[in-house]
């Protein structure tokens, strides 16, 4: 017996209301996949997400009664809390009753401290459109700024009829991110690309610090020619084996790695009595030796050994406060004011609740009353241990030291882009940033993405989204500084998921990863902030749009001068064919692979494949299908490479028959990647020797030594007879395509 007219009536109008909300909020009622199949998004699902956004959908009433109170909250405010504008469009909506008239008198605090004003009388103001409800009338002005404001974070203040009437925050912003003159009017430049942890050399602690970086940048532009060498993110982390080690889920975006610290070269570290007793002494030289000489990194004891260094030399540190140093510090912790602090706070509480109980392994472990960095038990630790947090904050203020000297000794050689950052999509939900900006994060559902070749179920990445209204609200604070505290020391920024500034795939709580859907965010504004740090630090940013990435979204990263980010592996025409190197695109990056893929010569010898065997993420029937696929695209792409030139005409044709890489495949696929049109070539650090090993295997922790990885060559060696024949290629290469920076 089917439901009663009335019944099925109110779920019909129900379920409208609630697509209705869901639309109004940026959620998506379905999307398509990468196999071009679409998915409905169930009631449930939107439902939950609703909740999570504090939305009562109990009722259809409740529904009804929370969509007219956000309308009429937009009806009551005069200004919205954020606007975000082009530099060519300085206009703001303002929002009256429609009865209001007199003068209206704005001042804007500009960011550098100037202030500009003006007035005009409301009947003289362009009006837009008329809002109205049963209890509310309004009209919408356009209220035109100074053509003089400047690019920047400016405050806005209004009055009417000299009474107090709304403030806001306004961004105005360029319309196109920096690029160089040199690749803005069709030139082009190379990288190399490393994971910093995995650098080798004949001095470091056992893993790679700034220190081997240096020497690295010197091979890389004398060498070979290379403009810039791109690195894995620097993020905080747990440094605990296998879970808190992924740049990729960090504890924190805003600050970086102690364990990139070269601890014999910071200031003080040769004048210090401890700190060189302790180091010259046996245990110590056997400790750093054994995190040397071990084949994967020791994240554990790297970290630990530096730690107790680092602790010794703060102590140093602060026995001269009137130093230039010391005063450098201090304005260093004013500039990151609460950001910093709250950061240090947190390694200080992790770091003493870890000690008193060694099950307490993040935040969700400690006591309750430590949860809220604003609570009594919070301040009164921070009261209790100055000396601590302090400590935190000095370990940020050297590795900021060590960075900057990295970027300015890649200029000062002549790198014209130097460093190439990279910004994590992530942060880790047991870490610093959920427990310190909690507000600024949606509970109730996850991130992860929506079925495709490598997750047929979807990926659930298990952390929160970001709430977007809280953001605005705030200004855009937290994202503008996860961008501005990469770029300061670079000269090329890679966004992770770079589609996340556009929409990201939210998944229910409770539910499985295709179930989810997509919420959109305000992408013009975080567009608009991207492109005015960019310009104001001179970066170039790269957008990394692999996955399901809609027209529209890549139409405005071009619009906005972001770099796409194409890789070999993927580049095919319809029918699976490798696309010919004249039709990749001009404003993009091109690379080879990613840590996530199989190295060339992994590729060619099923490495990623039996890596997934050995981790059982695949059954036999999956692994020998695999093998199969692998074949094929074996096939293909040494037919492109036959196509083009870029092997001997002479040479093996069969893939099957070509075991493992050969030298001229190697050279061919590189020279193939060195002569598509795009402005930037960038090479991985194990395609430089042919290491086989990728640096992560997703879907794996304990199975698989993600993040691990050493270089097979130490930096010392890279002048050496085994590495000269690709520096020597890589160069001709290079000038063949004037492609040097």
């Amino acid at each position: 017996m089917g439901l009663p007219l009335f019944a099925f009536d109110y779920a019909h109008q129900y379920e409208d209301a609630l697509a209705r909300a869901a639309a109004e909020c940026g959620i998506d009622l379905s999307y398509w996949d990468i196999f071009h199949l679409q998915h409905h998004v169930s009631a449930d699902a939107l439902r939950t997400i609703l909740s999570a956004l504090g939305w009562d959908v109990t009722s259809l009433d409740a529904i009804n009664a929370e969509r007219l109170r956000r309308f009429e909250d937009q009806l009551t405010k005069p200004l919205r809390q954020t606007y975000v504008l082009s530099q060519f469009d300085k206009n703001v909506d303002l929002t009256l009753p429609s009865f209001v008239q007199g003068n209206l008198c704005f001042s804007l605090a500009v960011e550098d401290g100037n202030h500009l004003s003006g007035s005009c009388e409301l009947h003289q103001m362009e009006a837009l459109r008329e809002l109205s409800t049963q209890n509310h009338h309004a009209r919408v002005y356009r209220l035109q700024l100074p053509a003089e404001l400047p690019l920047g974070y400016h405050g806005l203040s209004l009055t009417l009829n000299g009474q107090a009437l709304a403030n806001s925050n306004v961004i105005v912003c360029p319309d196109r991110a920096y690029l160089p003159d040199r690749l803005a009017h069709g030139g082009k430049t190379a990288g190399f690309n490393v994971t910093l942890y995995g650098l080798r050399s004949n001095r470091n602690w056992g893993c790679g610090d700034f220190t081997d970086l240096k020497v690295l940048l010197d091979w890389a532009h004398h060498e070979v020619g290379f403009s810039m060498v791109g690195l894995n993110p620097l993020h905080a982390l747990h440094n605990r084996v296998p879970y808190n080690t992924s740049p990729y889920l960090p504890l924190c975006v805003y600050y970086k790695n102690q364990i990139y610290i070269d601890v014999e070269n910071v200031a003080g570290f040769g004048a210090s009595r401890w700190a060189t007793a302790c180091f010259h002494s046996p245990k110590t030289q056997s400790r750093i030796a054994a995190a040397r000489h071990s084949e994967l990194v020791c994240y554990h004891e790297v970290d630990t050994l530096k730690q107790r260094f680092l602790k010794m030399l703060y102590r140093d540190f602060r026995r001269d406060p009137h130093s230039e140093r010391a005063q450098a510090f201090r304005r260093f912790c004013d500039r990151e004011g609460d950001l910093l602090h709250k950061f240090a706070l947190y390694r200080a509480l992790d770091e003493l609740l870890h000690k008193q109980d060694r099950n307490r392994w993040t935040w969700l472990d400690w006591p309750f009353e430590y949860h809220d960095p604003a609570s009594a038990a919070c301040r009164a630790f921070a009261a209790e241990h100055p000396r601590t947090i302090e400590f935190y904050k000095y370990v940020q203020f050297v590795i900021e030291e060590q960075l900057a000297e990295s970027q300015r000794h890649a200029k000062s050689i002549g790198m014209a882009i130097g460093l190439y950052h990279d910004l994590a999509v992530a942060t880790d939900s047991c870490g610093a940033d959920l427990w310190a900006h909690r507000a600024f994060y949606v509970h109730g559902c996850r991130v992860g993405a929506p079925p495709d070749d490598f997750s047929p179920k979807g990926q659930d990445w298990g952390f929160p989204p970001p709430n977007g209204e809280a953001n605005r609200k705030d200004g855009y604070r937290l994202f503008r500084e996860s961008i501005r505290k990469i770029v300061c020391n670079g000269g090329a920024l890679r966004l992770d998921h770079v589609m996340r500034l556009f929409r990201l795939f939210w998944i229910p709580a409770n539910m499985e990863a295709a179930q989810g859907t997509y919420v959109r965010d305000a992408a013009t504004d975080l567009m608009r902030i991207l492109a005015l740090e960019s310009v104001r630090s001179q970066n170039v940013i790269i957008g990394e749009d692999l996955g399901t990435v809609t027209d529209e979204i890549r139409e405005m990263l071009g619009r906005f001068g972001i770099l796409s980010y194409r890789l070999f592996y993927f580049e095919k025409n319809r029918d699976g064919s490798f696309i010919h190197s004249q039709n990749y695109p001009v404003q993009a990056l091109v690379s080879s692979s990613t840590h996530d893929l199989a190295t060339l010569a992994g590729f060619w010898q099923y490495r990623d494949i039996e890596a997934r065997r050995a981790a059982g993420l695949c059954d036999e029937n999956g692994y020998w299908q695999q093998r199969r696929d692998r074949d094929n695209e074996k096939q293909r792409m040494l037919d492109i490479l036959h196509q083009e030139g870029l092997v001997p005409a002479d040479g093996e044709r069969n893939a099957a028959k070509i075991g493992e890489l050969s030298g001229d495949l190697h050279n061919g696929t590189i020279g193939f990647l060195a002569q598509v049109p795009s402005m930037i070539l960038l090479l991985n650090q194990e395609d430089l020797t042919k290491e086989t090993e990728q640096q992560n295997l997703p879907g794996s922790t304990s199975q698989y030594p993600n993040w691990q990885r050493k270089m097979r060559v130490k930096v010392e060696d890279l002048r050496s007879p085994s590495v000269a024949p690709f520096t020597s290629m890589m160069r001709n290469q290079l000038l063949r395509t004037n492609r040097a920076g």
